[in-house]
């Protein structure tokens, strides 16, 4: 019985290993795919750098959408939810903010130079009261229906179809059908900024450092859990191959054409704290249990409807994080902001090796599925691709990659 364990656990280690390894063959065979159709044009340091930033707001779903899908749930609201917390954003700017700030403090017209941006010192307050806003407001929105999921026990499914019905109704309602401008310059930096070369290389360093020193601290702690850990030249590997790929955005991609962008350093940050939760506290693994086995979870004593109310009060929270993005990227509150952005989040988690059955998920998997979602979507729109068919694509690329998922529990669950 003991070598079985060890053989099915083995076994399932190097399934995990081999589809992300899939992952990344796939994601270079796009590439190729792309730089040949568009004659080198798709690697260009210019277009990759416009391909990250591009990925960005559907990254900042992906992390919150993996722990949803891993507890077993589903959100389908995240696309308007970011819509109206984009239209929430941008009216409070040019509507507002813009007519009652200067009115209440008149000392702060005054225009000031900060990081290159020429804004006034009320437009900064402005930014500042529109972030704290944006966030609250997305929160609120996750209490709600993850208070309506969790506690009244309506299904997620009906909950979130609902809210998707409802925000993008407070979008229309919010933008009057027009597009809302001007958005402040220090909001448009935060999605729109750059850091400088050397700032650049301060944080590659920075992040490779991190990368070896939580590999390392995750050793530490399996074992001293017991936990069977990997000989110590694999996940020293794995640092090393995830520390080139620090080095070669930096270097090639960001630092060649005008340096990181703000919102892949934020989405860098957000990722890393979320890793961690999901991975070395007490909530992230209660969250996978729930989602591998309910009843059993709720047996041991883990408060479940706790659990699945804080993930979609984070959902939420990254949700808000998505539409300040958003509403900077766009320089303005638009009536299709968000506009099918569930879908691209739940597929970016699935292509990522999160299971639809709950309780398998990885974020960096979700970020490599949100990476080559928006590499098919760039590729093909450099290539001038109709859009039927860049809708075509997507569509078929999400039912392959639900099948791999489906064909992949089906073979789990003959092996048991």
């Amino acid at each position: 019985m003991f070598l079985k364990d060890i053989s099915k656990r083995s076994a399932r280690y190097i399934s995990v290993n081999i589809r992300y390894l899939a992952m990344i063959f796939a994601l270079i065979l796009i590439w190729a795919f792309f730089a040949v159709a568009t004659q080198g044009i798709f690697l260009k340091a210019q277009n990759l750098s416009n391909l990250f930033r591009q990925m960005t707001i559907i990254s900042f779903l992906a992390i919150g959408m993996v722990l949803v899908i891993v507890t077993g749930n589903i959100d389908l609201s995240v696309g308007s939810v970011v819509g109206f917390i984009s239209a929430i954003a941008a009216y409070l700017q040019a509507v507002t903010f813009s007519k009652y700030l200067p009115k209440m403090f008149p000392m702060l017209v005054g225009h000031v130079s900060i990081l290159g941006i020429e804004t006034t010192y009320v437009g900064l307050l402005s930014t500042g009261l529109t972030i704290v806003i944006a966030l609250l407001v997305g929160i609120l929105i996750g209490v709600i229906q993850g208070a309506s999921i969790a506690y009244l026990g309506i299904p997620a499914f009906v909950v979130t179809l609902g809210g998707m019905l409802i925000f993008r109704g407070g979008v229309l309602g919010i933008t009057q059908g027009k597009t809302v401008v001007p958005i402040e310059n220090s909001l448009v930096y935060i999605a729109q900024g750059y850091l400088s070369n050397l700032g650049g290389i301060i944080v590659a360093c920075i992040v490779i450092i991190a990368i070896f020193i939580i590999i390392l601290w995750n050793r530490k702690q399996k074992k001293s859990y017991g936990f069977d850990i990997n000989p110590i030249y694999k996940d020293l590997s794995i640092a090393g191959f995830f520390s080139l790929l620090v080095l070669f955005y930096v270097l090639y991609i960001a630092n060649g054409y005008r340096g990181i962008q703000n919102p892949v350093l934020l989405l860098a940050i957000v990722a890393i704290i979320f890793s961690y939760v999901s991975t070395n506290t007490r909530f992230g693994r209660y969250c996978y249990a729930l989602g591998g086995n309910k009843e059993a979870t709720k047996l041991s004593g883990v408060n479940i409807r706790w659990n699945i109310f804080i993930v979609f009060v984070l959902m939420g929270l990254l949700s808000g994080i998505a539409g300040i993005v958003l509403t900077g990227y766009v320089a303005a509150g638009t009536i299709g902001g968000g506009l099918n952005y569930e879908l691209s989040t739940i597929a970016a988690c699935v292509i990522g090796g999160t299971s639809l059955m709950g309780g398998e998920g990885r974020i960096s998997g979700a970020l490599v599925g949100s990476l080559i979602i928006a590499s098919l979507e760039n590729g093909m729109s450099v290539m001038n691709m109709d859009i039927f068919w860049q809708y075509i694509v997507k569509g078929l690329v999400l039912i392959l990659a639900v099948y791999i998922d489906v064909a992949s529990n089906r073979k789990s669950w003959i092996e048991k």
